[in-house]
Order: C-alpha cells, then sequence, then structure tokens
C-alpha cells in the first residue's frame, strides 16, 4: 500500500447510527408488515441527501455502484448476523480496502428498525455524529442499502456509504 493509500485509510471516518428500538421481543404483526413492505429507492435517496446537503451549503451525491454494492453487503451482513454493528462483515477500513475504492475519505452509517427511507435519514439527522457524515464537505458520491430479518428484533437493517470523489475521476 502506497503512502497515499495509507493517508487514504487513515481520513476514513466510521460512525455507527442507532436502530429505533433495542426491544428484544419478537416483531408485532404491524412491524412485520412493516418490514415486508419497507423499500430503499436510491434515487430518491439522492435527491434527499443531495437536498438536504444543498440546504447547508454543500455539492451534491450521485448514486455510486461500488459503494452501493459495498452498503449492500454490510445491510447483509448486519441481516444474517442480527447485529447493528460496524464490524459485522469485517471493518470498516478493512472494507474500503477489500472493495478496491480509492478514496480520499469516507464514512458510513447504519440504523435498524427503520421501515422508510426518510425514518432512517431522520434518524442520522438527529444524531450529531452521523450528520456529520451526511454533511461531509468533500462527499461526491453515495450508496445505499437494506435487507431485511423479520425474525430479529429490528427487521430492517440499513447502510449508507458516503465517499469523495476517487482520484483520477
Amino acid at each position: 500500500m502506497g503512502a497515499r493509500n495509507a493517508a487514504a485509510l487513515l481520513a476514513v471516518l466510521a460512525l455507527a447510527a442507532c436502530g429505533r428500538s433495542l426491544e428484544t421481543k419478537p416483531l408485532s404483526p404491524q412491524a412485520q408488515r412493516a418490514v415486508a413492505n419497507a423499500r430503499v429507492d436510491p434515487a430518491a435517496a439522492a435527491a434527499m441527501l443531495s437536498s438536504y446537503r444543498a440546504s447547508r451549503g454543500l455539492g451534491p451525491v450521485k448514486l455510486d455502484a461500488a459503494l452501493t454494492a459495498m452498503a449492500q453487503r454490510q445491510a447483509d451482513a448486519m441481516a444474517a448476523s442480527g447485529e447493528l454493528s460496524h464490524d459485522v462483515a469485517g471493518s470498516f477500513g478493512s472494507r474500503v480496502l477489500a472493495s478496491g475504492l480509492d478514496v480520499q475519505s469516507a464514512a458510513e452509517n447504519i440504523g435498524a428498525g427503520y421501515f422508510t427511507t426518510q425514518e432512517a435519514f431522520k434518524g442520522w439527522r438527529d444524531s450529531p455524529e452521523h450528520n456529520a457524515n451526511l454533511l461531509m464537505p468533500q462527499a461526491t458520491r453515495f450508496g445505499i442499502a437494506i435487507a431485511k430479518n423479520g425474525g430479529s428484533r429490528f427487521g430492517v437493517f440499513w447502510a449508507m456509504e458516503v465517499a469523495a470523489k476517487a482520484d483520477g475521476l
């Protein structure tokens, strides 16, 4: 790994997002229906995030296939384990390197127990650490994904990756 990539890795940020509920009892029938109906619309998420950033004087972000794939792997791993954790699929830094991303800086928000994109974004905006990721000044791209496990205490697991423009792009 070159010095530039090592510096990029040191710039990687990972902050956990909190789920709405820490209940350990099974989901109610109403919550089970909400899990079944939960969807993420990446284009709507891009518009939502870009609009929020614009309201704070920041540039827009574009949906990125590599970051979306990374988010999906993280969401899937959390759903499979039933755990809300940045490390369930490996550390964030190791996942950035394994994805082959050449980024100046990157961040990850995770969450669970949210049934809509709007709920997930509200949870992230309401948390200072996660809000900082949404408002990372140098961010130009992002990926977002969900995975479901109706047998878990959360039902729906969210992952969002944001990153600065890759070198050479």
